[in-house]
């Protein structure tokens, strides 16, 4: 990965729909170069995927999750990953093992969750964060 590179996900990281004319009109490059560096980093796993932000009013927070000292933090995160409020599973050092980056429609739905994640066995202990405003 080269300057260039990290020059087209900047654009991509602010709006994953920005045109790849617009991209190659930002970096100064032409279009097919632009088309051609996001398609090898999809390739290559660079990039893992493209996604959409909302402003639903829904209920959004971090629930950070701490497991045994012997459980596979991977095996945890694949699983929580596939729930339905999970936009994002981050595997992180600190006090938690994994934070969970989490859109629900409401604190029932929000609660719920929490609930469920803690009903794992492998789960030692949760903390949830609300999320209050975001910036981009």
């Amino acid at each position: 990965m080269d300057d260039l590179d990290r020059e087209i996900l900047d654009v991509l990281r602010r709006d994953a729909r920005t045109p790849y004319t617009e991209i190659a009109e930002q970096v100064g490059t032409s279009e097919g170069t632009v088309r051609n560096r996001v398609d090898r980093m999809t390739d290559e796993g660079v990039i893992d995927r493209f996604t959409v932000s909302t402003r639903t009013g829904n209920v959004k927070a971090m629930l950070e999750v701490s497991v045994a000292v012997d459980v596979d933090t991977t095996a945890v995160s694949e699983r929580m990953a596939e729930w339905q409020l999970v936009d994002f599973v981050w595997q992180v050092s600190g006090e938690e093992d994994v934070v969970l980056v989490v859109d629900a429609a409401d604190t029932q739905a929000l609660n719920e969750l929490i609930t469920r994640a803690r009903e794992l066995e492998d789960v030692v202990s949760t903390k949830t964060r609300l999320i209050l405003d975001e910036q981009r």
